[in-house]
């Protein structure tokens, strides 16, 4: 397998290649370059199958490089140093990254999860959700990608009506499309959806407060979506909704 490590400092490349080593049955070819007009031409010439990226390096950064590829072929990871607002974006965008000081373990399953998705195709789309995350622009514009074994989903956010635990798995429940049910946990996309205001009414649900059309006072308290959707509060979390749904 082809790999190319691009990275401004050569004490980074060189760790990620004796790491990359370590956690490797097979040996690899890869090949580095130190920035965003080396790292081009090296994509051009050496056609890897998995990018190791930086985001900030000398004469850019990965973002700009990322978007002089309109068709990229190959598996992306991010190394980064960045702030958690950008991490935010990754995961909403289901772009792997590592933060630095690289962990090997980490390492390890980005590689092995790169490995495997080899025929991806959906890069170039899961960039433009991850710099519609980065814009700032409001949230009826954003997406946020949800992955399965067999698919890739690009969700608007404010399509969500709300999410469902089922076990380790959240079930998505979505204006105009049936469900889509996702192998991660629900506090995975409390922790993603948060910062755009989803509230967590019961252990079990997550909603959208955009999609609330009232509040029903009976059987200890249920929110009515607009969509038709009930959505329970349990008794422990009513007064923290309540305040939440009084301030927005």
């Amino acid at each position: 397998m082809k790999i190319l490590i691009i990275d401004n400092e050569k004490e980074v490349r060189e760790l990620l290649k004796d790491m990359i080593a370590a956690v490797s049955a097979t040996a690899h070819e890869i090949a580095e370059a130190d920035g965003v007009t080396s790292g081009l031409g090296m994509i051009n010439t050496f056609r890897p199958d998995i990018v190791f990226l930086d985001v900030e390096m000398g004469d850019g950064t990965g973002f700009d490089l990322m978007s002089k590829i309109p068709h990229p072929s190959f598996q992306l990871i991010f190394t980064t140093a960045h702030n958690k607002y950008a991490v935010q974006a990754f995961k909403c965008s289901a772009i792997d990254y590592l933060l630095k000081p690289v962990d090997i373990t980490e390492l390890g399953n980005s590689l092995e999860k790169a490995s495997a998705n080899l025929s991806n195709t959906n890069l170039g789309k899961q960039m433009a959700v991850l710099m519609q995350q980065l814009s700032g622009k409001n949230m009826s514009n954003k997406q946020i990608v949800l992955k399965d074994i067999e698919a890739s989903y690009f969700v608007k956010i404010a399509d969500i009506l709300y999410c469902e635990a089922e076990g380790s798995y959240t079930k998505f429940y979505l204006a105009d499309t049936n469900p889509i049910i996702i192998s991660k946990n629900l506090s995975t996309y409390e922790e993603l959806l948060g910062i755009y205001g989803f509230i967590r009414t019961h252990h079990s649900y997550l909603v959208n407060p955009s999609r609330i059309k009232m509040y029903d006072k009976t059987d200890g308290g249920t929110l009515i979506l607009d969509s038709g959707h009930t959505v329970p509060i349990s008794h422990r979390k009513k007064d923290y909704v309540m305040q939440l749904l009084e301030n927005r």
